[in-house]
């Protein structure tokens, strides 16, 4: 299935927290549109992920068996949203699907894939540290980059890197 025919049957189906479609555009100067360029993916509400998930993974049209990524971006520090991405694969029907949700940076908190995806723990453990996302009923919410008593979070544009650590220099 190429994009489109995945989306159509997502939004044939109703599945729970499907909010768009985005597809690549060109910049518009009339309407003062950037554009998008890149992969199309499906816009997601981040509270029925888990439903979600479940349906594209138990799905037989779609079969998506293997979740290949997790990640978070902090599109700038004035944007009042995080976007979570998650990546998903189908191997026995060759087809790929990307998913964003946007998380509000005041509640920086959803779901987690875990349930649905094993491989989602650790993609998700790096989320919380990198970007502060809290996932619900996450199975090891422990750090795994950063020491325990690391504050903040380095990969947010708001973050301001400390001097020091522990008498080492972090400039």
């Amino acid at each position: 299935m190429d994009f489109q025919a995945i989306a159509d049957h997502l939004s044939v189906a109703n599945v729970p927290g499907l909010l768009s479609i985005e597809l690549p555009r060109s910049p518009d100067r009339e309407t003062k549109d950037k554009g998008r360029s890149g992969l199309p993916y499906v816009c997601l509400d981040p509270s029925r992920i888990v439903e979600f998930l479940m349906f594209c993974r138990d799905d037989e049209a779609l079969g998506f068996e293997v979740l290949v990524d997790v990640t978070a971006s902090d599109p700038s520090s004035d944007d009042e949203n995080l976007w979570i991405l998650v990546q998903l694969l189908s191997v026995r029907h060759r087809h790929r699907l990307g998913i964003k949700c946007l998380l509000p940076k005041s509640a920086l908190s959803m779901p987690s894939s875990t349930k649905v995806y094993r491989a989602a723990q650790w993609h998700e453990r790096e989320c919380m540290e990198m970007y502060g996302v809290t996932f619900e009923d996450h199975p090891d919410p422990r750090n795994m980059l950063l020491p325990d008593d690391w504050v903040g979070h380095p990969m947010r544009k708001d973050y301001e890197f400390p001097k020091e650590y522990h008498g080492i220099s972090c400039e």
